[in-house]
């Protein structure tokens, strides 16, 4: 299945190919108080992958909230957060907020609450090696 989506203003873009037919999308609900304050519920699958494309790289702003170990992609024009990436071990993993998805029906969406505080920074990166999308690619109109 493919599913496109982006920021409201159209400067962050991306499709994802989301293995199967996306019958049950599952959604992380995190509750840090980053994700509350944007509405951010996130989703990913090890075996999808993601392309997304950024018009304007200047209006982008990267936010490392709590560890750092992640970048939220933050759309400086309109304030929505359509992914976070985080590099490991030179490699880039994402997980996507299900909010920026068009045209997928929210009831294939299978909603669970997610809490990592206290969760160490190592087991945090093995997490993300497990379950983040692996296949991250992200150009700008410049590249």
């Amino acid at each position: 299945m493919q599913i496109e989506g982006g920021c409201h203003c159209g400067n962050i873009s991306y499709r994802l190919h989301w293995p199967g037919d996306g019958a049950e999308i599952p959604v992380r609900a995190c509750g840090c108080s980053f994700c509350i304050k944007h509405g951010g519920a996130w989703t990913s699958h090890r075996d999808s992958a993601l392309i997304a494309a950024i018009r304007d790289e200047s209006t982008i702003s990267k936010y490392g909230f709590g560890t750092k170990t992640a970048d939220f992609y933050v759309c400086s024009t309109c304030g929505v957060v359509p992914f976070v990436i985080s590099a490991i071990e030179d490699h880039l993993y994402a997980v996507i907020n299900v909010n920026t998805f068009e045209g997928v029906d929210p009831s294939s969406f299978v909603r669970a609450e997610a809490n990592f505080d206290g969760e160490d920074t190592g087991s945090r990166l093995e997490r993300r090696k497990r379950n983040w999308i692996r296949s991250v690619r992200i150009s700008t109109s410049g590249a």
